[in-house]
């Protein structure tokens, strides 16, 4: 006999395209629920991935949150403090986690006096001289703003440095607001800094926003600062804003404290323990609403899958009648169940990850980025769904033809 198994596949799929012939209403109401499932999975799930990178993104808007600081430092933030560290920590320690770039700067801190200066008369404005914390900084990362959350308030669009005698030592520097407005000054214009006997002059290429005690500081080269603190090769703290999630946050840490065992390695618990407990809860609710609505469609095609069983014994009484098994009969059905439920997640999907980005927008204020992760496992969560809800149509396999062909079924 010749291999019949080409002509098996053959009938096998005429089967399957009459079986979704045979009632087009009730199949585009399976269709339809299916759909819709998998599109509302795939919104949330598409939101729940985009969360954890939304939140991280976020939550970096608040600064450092990882600090280097001498083993028998009391400080306990960017304050002044009388011991240091050594400034070449900054270059051991690594520029990325992972994927992603670690921002990091060397800070030293002293207190100067600050007078604004008259580049006409060649002069300082003494009745305005006031003492103000001096902040020495080496940045590496985008952005000041990632270590010291700020806005610039003022920049020049041209920088250019003149009005100061030839000779005379002259550094870049940025203010805070407060301090700004306290000297009178503007950005292109000179204050002059003293400490330990020392001066310099400073230009004002930006005014800075922090909304905090920040406003009232001076921000310059670490050189420079450590130049007139007379702080050679030394820092105070060393400030890095780690991206990723609090456990990839935590590993990094471990990494450095193992590395660098003479000072003191300390993550900020406020940011990396709140933002794992808004990410758990974002995750925990959104995961709960897949599954309600898994099972809400679950349950729908299953009410039409019933309805299916009842309809079509006299077809499975033939089939079993002219020698077709009980397997062969249940595998079509179930191919039917598997090509709804790959039609219903393929197309619901699709729409799901389109309506997450409207909805990431709207929770977010930022549209969420399409995570191609999310697309295959929607549909698969569709297709387990279409299969589990084909189990009303295991009733088939008890009917006997001969039953059925009385009427008796």
């Amino acid at each position: 006999m010749g291999d019949r198994r080409p002509t098996n596949r053959a009938m096998f799929w005429r089967i399957i395209c009459r079986l979704f012939g045979a009632n087009p209403g009730r199949l585009f109401v399976m269709l339809l629920a299916l759909g819709a499932g998998a599109a509302v999975t795939a919104a949330l799930l598409n939101l729940q991935v985009d969360a954890k990178r939304r939140l991280t993104t976020e939550f970096r808007a608040f600064g450092a949150n990882v600090l280097i600081t001498p083993r028998d430092s009391g400080s306990k933030g960017f304050q002044p403090d009388a011991s240091t560290l050594d400034s070449s920590l900054y270059e051991r320690i690594p520029r990325r986690n992972g994927d992603d770039l670690v921002a990091k700067a060397s800070l030293l801190y002293g207190i100067v006096r600050v007078a604004p200066w008259d580049a006409r008369s060649q002069t300082s404005d003494s009745r305005r001289t006031t003492s103000a914390v001096l902040v020495g900084d080496q940045f590496f990362g985008h952005d000041l703003a990632e270590i010291f959350p700020s806005e610039i308030v003022a920049e020049p669009q041209v920088t250019a440095v003149m009005g100061v005698a030839p000779g005379v030592a002259v550094s870049g520097c940025e203010l805070g607001e407060q301090l700004a407005r306290q000297l009178g000054v503007q950005i292109q214009q000179f204050v002059e800094l003293q400490s330990n006997g020392s001066s310099l002059f400073c230009f004002i290429n930006r005014i800075r926003r922090f909304g905090g005690p920040e406003d009232s500081q001076i921000l310059t080269w670490l050189v420079t600062a450590q130049e007139l603190l007379k702080q050679k090769d030394r820092a105070s703290v060393i400030a890095l804003n780690v991206p990723g999630n609090p456990a990839s946050v935590q590993q990094y840490v471990s990494q450095l404290q193992s590395s660098m065992a003479d000072v003191d390695v300390r993550p900020i618990r406020q940011f990396t323990e709140g933002e794992a407990k808004i990410y758990n809860r974002i995750s925990g609710l959104l995961t709960a609403t897949v599954a309600f609505v898994l099972v809400l469609t679950g349950l729908c095609v299953m009410a039409a899958m019933t309805n299916v069983a009842m309809e079509r014994k006299n077809d499975v009484g033939l089939m079993k009648a002219i020698g077709g098994s009980v397997h062969r009969v249940l595998r079509l059905f179930l191919a039917e169940a598997v090509l709804l439920g790959l039609a219903g997640g393929m197309i619901g999907a699709a729409a799901g990850i389109l309506l997450s980005i409207g909805l990431g927008k709207a929770v977010f204020g930022v549209a969420a980025r399409p995570r191609l992760i999310v697309y295959p496992v929607a549909v698969a969560l569709t297709i387990i769904v279409a299969i589990i809800s084909a189990y009303p149509l295991r009733r088939l396999a008890s009917i006997r033809p001969a039953s059925v062909f009385r009427g008796e079924a």
